[in-house]
């Protein structure tokens, strides 16, 4: 049953905004397609450049307060330890984070880019190309993805943990906006915040079926197409809503160290079986590269040429990011308490992305020495299906039929966790920031998000999974611009008790010592004052 006292209006508003465009979906797919098209040519022509700059403030924004005084400040009671160990802590941050995107992506976007140039900086599948392709590859996955997701994680365990108060997306903003948030302006943010998540995680599974679905029809040879995903999708659904029923701790965080152990055994196979000297020369370049240029990359757009390249790739990523940011930053939240801001933006920020670098410079730099030394067919398969790139890749290297059963599974792994992780994250949403939402509530929204990916997979599959994420993104990002603001006053105000806090004491300490100042000895009075 409903525990009736934590479920309201954004609970009911947010499931009927959700049910409605679920039967929009099935009865007008190509209405809603058309819809949403429009809304992101609007967003994409007037607010692209938004993204880009909210997105690269949002990382000078992490690495200042992390490096700042504030990053000694505990999520948590002064001296409390963190709840999960360090590397149990990165394993859930990792696997709810990227994981499916970094399996779906880790070939498929290097290839692209090999195929087609971004920008046009180079001659189509040349070693100019190849280099191009790995850096913006570790740019699209790099720091300014994982920002996004740490401010929201950082101002929600700052509110829940440090102000111990509940972990709602609207409880940032209190600071600000005062007790307005107890009312109709916190059910607004908080509804907003259960529609993006959804949405981005929508995108996420979604990704992960047409994933699976490649690579089973590369090895066991079932078809590539709409009806296999959606079997493929209820499958998952049963098992990741069994999952959903599980506490936390014996649920998601199992899954996902099954996840790391599995993701790092592949990795190490396919760095030392693959091509390793070229893996680790094209890693070194590509990190140079990106280190180069990154602000070049940060603000780019294309006002002489008029070509679309940054929205379908850039701000694309950006915008999956920032509708994934409620969902992804509420579950690190979650489980960071007890750890200094500064460890949590090193860790949030910091090692993911070396996993990420890794990753692609061991598949991606694969997949580019197997098409250009080896002529292995990868870059044609992907022009055709562009997931399909991953399971040729493995073709090429011992023990494929294994390996690609292991990669399956992973895949299949990383949706599961993605998907149970934001059934918590929504019954937090809904269900007034409690830590442990009802049962009953998780699997509700876990029947949601499996519809929602539904409706875009029969919308049109793919590109309806980059449309939404874009424009479901926009009014998110405006409000978390003012989350970080919210957030530094928030640390401000604790800095300026701590200083008064600090003033006090050392004022009633010296008083205490003046009250207790031994008198002065006759030996150190005067010596015409003796002599009197």
């Amino acid at each position: 049953m409903f525990q009736q006292d934590q479920l309201g209006w954004v609970f009911y508003v947010s499931l009927v905004l959700l049910a409605t465009f679920v039967v929009l979906g099935i009865g007008w797919p190509a209405q809603l397609a058309l819809a949403a098209d429009t809304a992101l040519q609007f967003t994409t022509d007037h607010f692209g450049w938004l993204y880009l700059f909210v997105t690269t403030g949002f990382l000078i924004f992490c690495i200042g307060v992390g490096m700042s005084d504030y990053g000694k400040i505990r999520l948590g009671a002064d001296g409390e330890m963190p709840e999960f160990t360090y590397g149990a802590w990165l394993g859930m941050i990792f696997s709810a984070g990227m994981g499916v995107g970094l399996v779906f992506w880790g070939i498929a976007e290097p290839m692209t880019h090999y195929l087609s140039p971004p920008l046009g900086q180079a001659p189509a599948e040349s070693a100019q190309a190849a280099s191009l392709a790995m850096r913006y590859s570790l740019f699209h996955w790099g720091f300014h993805q994982w920002a996004n997701f740490a401010v929201v994680g950082l101002a929600i365990a700052y509110v829940r943990f440090r102000q111990q108060r509940p972990g709602l997306i609207s409880e940032a903003f209190r600071s600000s906006l005062g007790d307005r948030v107890d009312g109709g302006f916190g059910h607004a943010i908080n509804i907003l915040a259960v529609v993006s998540t959804i949405f981005g995680v929508a995108t996420t599974v979604g990704l992960g079926v047409i994933q699976i679905n490649s690579g089973l029809s590369a090895v066991v040879d079932v078809p590539f197409g709409l009806t296999p995903q959606l079997a493929i999708l209820g499958g998952i659904a049963v098992v990741f809503l069994l999952c959903s029923l599980a506490p936390l701790e014996s649920g998601i965080r199992y899954v996902s160290d099954a996840n790391m152990m599995l993701a790092g055994g592949l990795l190490l196979f396919v760095f030392f079986a693959g091509p390793t000297d070229f893996i680790t020369a094209a890693m070194t370049n590509a990190i140079g590269d990106y280190f180069a240029n990154v602000i070049g990359m940060s603000l780019v757009m294309t006002p002489y040429t008029g070509e679309d390249w940054v929205e379908r790739w850039t701000i694309f990523y950006w915008a999956w990011g920032l509708s994934w940011a409620p969902f992804v930053g509420s579950f690190i939240a979650r489980i960071s308490r007890g750890r200094t801001i500064r460890e949590f933006v090193i860790g949030v920020i910091g090692m993911p992305v070396l996993l990420s670098t890794i990753w692609f410079a061991t598949f991606g730099g694969s997949a580019l020495y197997f098409e250009m030394f080896e002529d292995a067919g990868i870059a044609a398969s992907v022009a055709t299906e562009i997931s399909s790139g991953l399971f040729v890749m493995i073709g090429q290297l011992p023990g494929a039929g294994v390996t690609g059963l292991l990669m399956l599974l992973l895949i299949v792994l990383f949706v599961i966790t993605s998907a149970n992780s934001a059934t918590f994250v929504l019954g937090m949403f809904t269900s007034k920031g409690v830590l442990t939402p009802a049962r009953t509530t998780r699997v509700i929204w876990g029947v949601v998000q499996v519809l929602v990916v539904a409706v875009l997979l029969i919308s049109g599959g793919l590109g309806a999974l980059q449309t939404i994420s874009i424009v479901a993104a926009f009014p998110f990002m405006v409000l978390m611009v003012f989350m970080a603001g919210s957030l530094l006053t928030s640390l401000r105000n604790e800095r300026r008790q701590m200083e008064l806090h600090e003033a006090l004491l050392r004022e009633r300490l010296q008083r205490l010592l003046d009250e207790h100042e031994p008198p002065a000895s006759t030996a150190d009075a005067p010596l015409d004052d003796v002599s009197r």
